[in-house]
């Protein structure tokens, strides 16, 4: 079984960018902050976090499940403002530690493909962002960002 996501079990707070225009071409960013609680389930094949964003008044639950036939996790998330995202994206971590998760959907209408990224992943700091491409994949357009540093 694999444990990606141990790295993740604990509390955070963090600094999350969004670009307020998404695939117009918008370089315009906006920060806010993040705080973060994840706990493990199915002895590691599995875990929730739930992020809460003060000034954005809304938060969001992330369900990650770890298939071990397939060697892949999906992550499910949801948010009080829009309600689940499906599909999941789906994919697994590669042998530098760096995780990329993807899946097709609409966005405004708009057929792309999202990706979820964790890079830079120590024991107190791990960076995550999400991009949208509408090329299948042949550019992207990075469009939140967040630095967690680890509070428990």
């Amino acid at each position: 079984m694999s444990n990606d996501f141990n790295f993740f079990v604990g509390t955070w707070t963090s600094v999350q960018r969004r670009l307020r225009g998404i695939l117009v071409g918008s370089t315009d960013w906006y920060e806010f902050e993040g705080i973060t609680r994840c706990w493990s389930v199915f002895d590691g094949a599995g875990n929730i976090d739930e992020v809460t964003f003060p000034s954005q008044g809304f938060a969001g639950v992330t369900l990650r499940l770890y298939d071990a036939a397939t060697d892949e996790w999906s992550l499910y998330w949801t948010s009080s403002r829009t309600g689940i995202s499906l599909p999941p994206v789906v994919g697994r971590f590669d042998d530098s530690g760096v995780g990329v998760f993807t899946a097709e959907e609409d966005y405004e209408g708009r057929p792309i493909t999202v990706r979820f990224k964790w890079s830079d992943i120590t024991a107190n700091t791990l960076r995550w962002e999400q991009a949208f491409s509408v090329d299948k994949g042949e550019t992207w357009e990075t469009n939140w960002t967040a630095d967690f540093t680890r509070t428990g």
